[in-house]
């Protein structure tokens, strides 16, 4: 459990993660993966939580909803645990560590890579092979995750429209920012038709806040009522008392990542302390990659994400631009 060792603590833990050993059976054959289904026609929507094992608002969220016995009012509704691994490795004196296993899953989803038979067999692939036919079925998911710092949440749309249009109909938080992933591999939410323009399959990518801050068990929530809300798997006034005690719906804006700023040497360093959503003047200096020099192409360059982890293949920051929606 080494993904990020070495990485000193910055931010304190501010969650509990919570038991999810009573969900370990499922109810679909996979382990940790419920379904309910309501016997009328209606899509297959999922939420997922923990493809990172040191992100635990994702499991707060889906523990909150399961323990409400909620069931949909059509189609059908999952909600799944996905690397329990790492997530029941966690420990909150090294939070960083159980980021995965063995490598990120979160990196596994392209085409071909799961059926590479000279890949590398880490827990991961083998989670990701197991959970893989059940995803072949969602029709609309929810993937809920967190930052390493403390910065606006935001929803990841992938590089369709129709991903933009979900983000901004889920409502909850207010910014969605659209892109085309990293370098180092496809994630989960743009698996198979998720990313295609032309499928009515569709998938958001949430990401709720620091990691261990306690706001961001709440953004997930929020953003699990608006996810549900938007595809009518509930009443449009679900939740509505504990909306009505929340901040208001923010206004949504609307990113367009350039490009990501992949990592290619030993050498990665930052030019500031960057924390993520700095709006950058053109030329601005962000970092260095050896010997070259990493600017901000536009202006203004917004910056999405910046990481802690600054090894090669990794994405150092994404750089966007502000769009209408």
């Amino acid at each position: 459990m080494s993904s990020a060792t070495g990485l000193p603590n910055i931010y304190s833990v501010e969650l509990s993660p919570p038991d999810i050993s009573g969900y370990a059976s499922g109810n679909t054959g996979i382990p940790y993966i419920w379904t309910f289904d309501s016997g009328v026609a209606g899509p297959h929507v999922a939420i997922t939580a923990v493809v990172h094992g040191n992100e635990p608002c994702g499991a707060i969220a889906i523990d909150w909803l399961m323990q409400m016995n909620l069931r949909p009012l059509r189609g059908a509704l999952s909600f799944a645990f996905v690397n329990v691994a790492a997530y029941e490795a966690f420990d909150p004196e090294v939070p960083d560590a159980t980021r995965w296993v063995e490598e990120d899953f979160n990196r596994l989803w392209g085409e071909g890579v799961l059926d590479d038979p000279d890949r590398r067999v880490t827990p991961e692939v083998e989670r990701a092979r197991e959970i893989r036919p059940w995803l072949s079925t969602v029709d609309l998911l929810l993937d809920i995750h967190s930052m390493q710092h403390k910065t606006d949440p935001l929803i990841i749309a992938g590089p369709t429209v129709k991903g933009r249009t979900l983000g901004g109909q889920i409502g909850w938080p207010g910014i969605v920012v659209t892109d085309k992933g990293h370098a180092e591999g496809q994630r989960m939410r743009d698996f198979a038709d998720f990313a295609d323009p032309a499928s009515p399959r569709n998938a958001a990518l949430v990401e709720c806040g620091q990691h261990w801050e306690a706001e961001a068990a709440d953004v997930a929530k929020d953003c699990c009522i608006g996810f549900l809300r938007a595809t009518g798997a509930v009443a449009p006034d679900f939740q509505q008392d504990r909306m009505n005690a929340r901040p208001p719906k923010p206004e949504t804006k609307y990113y367009e990542v350039m490009q990501p700023v992949t990592i290619e040497t030993d050498n990665f360093r930052f030019a500031q302390d960057w924390r993520g959503f700095e709006h950058l003047k053109q030329g601005t200096l962000i970092g260095h990659d050896g010997d070259r020099e990493v600017l901000a192409p536009n202006d203004p360059t917004v910056l999405i994400m910046p990481s802690r982890r600054l090894w090669p293949g990794k994405t150092a920051v994404r750089l966007a631009r502000p769009i209408e929606g």
